[in-house]
């Protein structure tokens, strides 16, 4: 996959290198998945679990309801808690505040290590030092690469926004898109902006922002159906998530508009458009590898006290872009929900 247009992650992929081949060591399984709330798994034993005392760490993230997305986050982390001998709590909320209590119900649960994502970092920032107050180790997944080290997490993994953004923009230029509409389809959330403002800041053409509300895919349809029967000029619908991203095809057609679309992130049903040609690219920030890296990194810390990237650096997950080149080799791994 291409990773040259984001040089600063160069000084980090020896790092997720050695962190993935570690991983790699001892083969992990899934568990079952849940529900929204406080699901538990990693309780059945596996060849090569780890021979360490029981742990539990609690995965806390944004997740709204029904973003396929964070299944492929999960599956990443339940694999290293099988592997690490660990019982693997995840709770989501996308409201800020009940993220920030499901981080406090950890807290108050005892658990051994804490994963959260950082969204909307100031709401947070408080029970992170709760966390830290009653010493169990925090560390940092998919947002926040901005902020981690201000809240005082241990370590982060995901892929800089701004740089995936800054991409994307270099790939539309080379495309000869001269105007695009970034959709975000959540207010608020510090990494969807970051993406949008880096694309601008490398675009060369014409950018604008589209508001939606990601959870109401009728209204994401509506909205930007709306948008490209207004402006006909409008050549590339760049989308957030594989979800808005094949809602987003849709309303290409309804529109009767000639736009492409490209996306930030994957799942299988987008490889398959990626195949087809109804979507020109995404732009992949492994999220198999966040929740397994993640989850690892806690077990490592508390078994070891290691600091993946000496507690300093960012482990990069991402970005590379997955198209028509490529997306066969993905495609396989995203067929068993892992990519």
């Amino acid at each position: 996959m291409d990773r040259t247009f984001h040089p600063r992650s160069r000084r980090i992929a020896p790092l997720v290198a050695m962190a993935a081949a570690s991983a790699l060591l001892v083969a992990g399984c899934s568990s079952s998945s849940g529900g929204k709330k406080s699901e538990e798994s990693g309780d059945s034993a596996s060849a090569g679990k780890a021979n360490t005392p029981r742990m539990t760490v609690a995965l806390v993230t944004h997740q709204s309801p029904g973003d396929t997305f964070w299944d492929i986050v999960r599956k990443g982390a339940e694999a290293a808690a099988a592997k690490d001998n660990i019982k693997l709590v995840y709770s989501a909320d996308p409201n800020a505040g009940t993220q920030a209590n499901l981080v406090q119900n950890a807290i108050d649960q005892k658990v051994d290590g804490i994963a959260i994502t950082l969204a909307k970092p100031d709401a947070l920032k408080d029970v992170v030092s709760k966390a830290k107050t009653a010493d169990i180790p925090v560390v940092g997944l998919n947002s926040g690469v901005s902020d981690w080290k201000k809240l005082g997490l241990l370590q982060f993994f995901g892929q800089d926004e701004t740089v995936a953004g800054e991409g994307l923009g270099n790939k539309l230029n080379s495309l000869g898109a001269k105007n695009a509409v970034c959709v975000i389809q959540e207010q608020g959330n510090i990494g969807l902006t970051q993406r949008c403002d880096g694309v601008k800041k490398t675009f060369s053409g014409k950018l604008e922002n589209l508001y939606v509300n990601g959870t109401d895919m009728p209204s994401v349809k509506s909205t930007i159906t709306a948008k490209l029967k207004q402006d006909s000029s409008i050549d590339h619908v760049i989308t957030l998530g594989a979800p808005i991203a094949l809602t987003a095809t849709q309303s290409v057609s309804d529109a009767g508009s000639k736009a492409k679309v490209a996306t930030f992130d994957l799942n299988k049903d987008l490889t398959g458009a990626i195949s087809k040609g109804t979507v020109e690219f995404a732009v992949d920030q492994q999220p198999y590898l966040q929740g397994y890296l993640a989850v690892d990194s806690l077990w490592l810390y508390k078994t070891n006290g290691n600091y993946s990237g000496g507690g300093e650096q960012p482990i990069l997950t991402g970005p590379a872009f997955v198209d028509k080149s490529n997306v066969d080799a993905v495609a396989k791994f995203a067929a068993k929900g892992t990519r």
